[in-house]
């Protein structure tokens, strides 16, 4: 147990300072990983100081966690070219272009999906698009917590499945399965959920009319998203991805006028500078749980959750209902992945769980929860958008609780991989 307690320390310095200033951002988070990095050197025995500060090291630049800090960078780079070049607003005005009026809600919700997708980020949806729909809702009888819920919902379908969200590439990194692998297996849960939102969406859109003075599109700006997304489908490693969205940005941002390449470069700086403290958690993060792992924390606690897990249904209840409760406490869906990934992938080998099935899950789950906080970014950012609370637009959250639903069906039902899975 005292192994495990760096975990302990964290949940409590970053929920007790974030209760005490009532603010679940007051405390940086970086800072809590700093001060629970050494408090975890600092319990850690059997060891000299050097010999702890060395095997906190190596854990901190194990060859996983260098690969996602490449993947990091080069995702942030390509962000933030593509979004200073005007891809996402040519995307968003595209997308509105070419959507019915009656299918305005269900449009929204593809619109907000197609977007997470391709930047891999939720929080960058709901601030491209929050706006939008808060003036859809000004121009029509719809309410504006549920139009802002239509953005946050789609947000957290690309969340979960985009091949260069943080989540993703925690989870499988973590679970060691390939990100396309892991896709078409996430897929399989989360599409179908998607899928009967839209169907809710075309339901409740039949009386609402979409407003007429949509800017005019550039349609050559939205050529990045669809290069990533259909690359990245077929396979192509993730870096090399990441690597052609930024030429092809760099190469439209450049010709249109949009940067010279001295902006593209700055842009690309933004966008690396802005990834710096998830780079820095995730080598503080990857520290701690080697410490934690030399000091046997992952082995009792593993054998603590499984003790009554009597088949393989219960052990991916375990990961679920694991990761969804570190989201809440860290309201943060990247950290719960990497905090409970080692664990997972424990539970996982001794449940016959396949790789891919586990980090799909870790991701859906951790996303679920991270999308129902009303502390969470995502959600803080949209209602301060739109000037709404928090609490108003959990109610018309369709998508999330409709992925929990399928998440849940899914593991009942017992549907499992039939191919074995490829490492990466």
């Amino acid at each position: 147990m005292k192994a495990l307690s760096p975990i302990l320390f964290f949940i409590a310095v970053y929920l007790a300072g974030s209760i005490v200033a009532g603010d679940f951002y007051a405390v940086p988070i970086s800072v809590a990983f700093l001060a629970t990095s050494v408090y975890a050197v600092a319990i850690t025995g059997g060891m000299s100081l050097h010999d702890r500060i060395a095997a906190f090291s190596r854990g901190a630049g194990h060859p996983n966690m260098m690969l996602m800090l490449w993947i990091f960078i080069l995702a942030g780079a390509f962000s933030a070219a593509a979004q200073k070049m005007g891809a996402i607003d040519a995307t968003v005005n595209l997308t509105l272009h070419l959507l019915p009026d009656n299918l305005l809600l269900a449009g929204l919700f593809v619109a907000a999906c197609f977007i997470s997708l391709s930047i891999g980020t939720s929080v960058g949806t709901v601030v491209a698009l929050t706006p939008i729909a808060a003036g859809i809702a000004g121009a029509t009888a719809v309410p504006v917590p549920m139009v802002v819920a239509v953005v946050v919902g789609g947000a957290f379908f690309g969340d979960n499945l985009s091949f260069i969200s943080d989540t993703t590439i925690m989870a499988t990194r973590t679970q060691g399965c390939r990100m396309s692998d892991k896709f078409r297996v996430n897929a399989r849960i989360v599409m179908p959920a998607a899928a009967l939102v839209v169907l809710i969406y075309v339901v409740l859109g039949t009386k609402v009319h979409a407003p007429q003075d949509v800017p005019p599109v550039d349609a050559i700006k939205v050529l990045p998203y669809v290069v990533v997304l259909a690359t990245a489908i077929a396979g192509m490693d993730v870096l090399l991805v990441l690597l052609v969205g930024i030429v092809l940005s760099g190469i439209i941002g450049i010709a249109t006028g949009s940067y010279d390449l001295f902006g593209l470069a700055h842009a690309m700086s933004d966008g690396i500078l802005g990834m710096g403290e998830l780079i820095i958690v995730t080598m503080l993060a990857g520290g701690i749980m080697e410490l934690v792992s030399i000091g046997g924390g992952i082995d009792w606690l593993t054998q603590r959750l499984t003790r009554r897990i009597t088949g393989r249904r219960g052990a991916e209840f375990t990961i679920g209902g694991l990761v969804a409760l570190t989201d809440v406490f860290t309201a943060n869906n990247t950290v719960a992945i990497l905090t409970v990934g080692p664990v997972a992938r424990r539970i996982a080998e001794r449940y016959g769980i396949d790789p891919r099935r586990s980090a799909s899950l870790l991701d859906t789950f951790s996303c679920l929860a991270q999308s129902l906080i009303p502390y969470g970014a995502q959600l803080l950012m949209a209602a301060g958008l739109a000037a709404v609370s928090p609490i108003q637009i959990i109610p018309y959250l369709y998508y999330p609780y409709i992925m929990g639903a399928a998440a849940v069906i899914a593991i009942l039902l017992q549907r499992h991989v039939a191919t074995s899975p490829q490492t990466q």
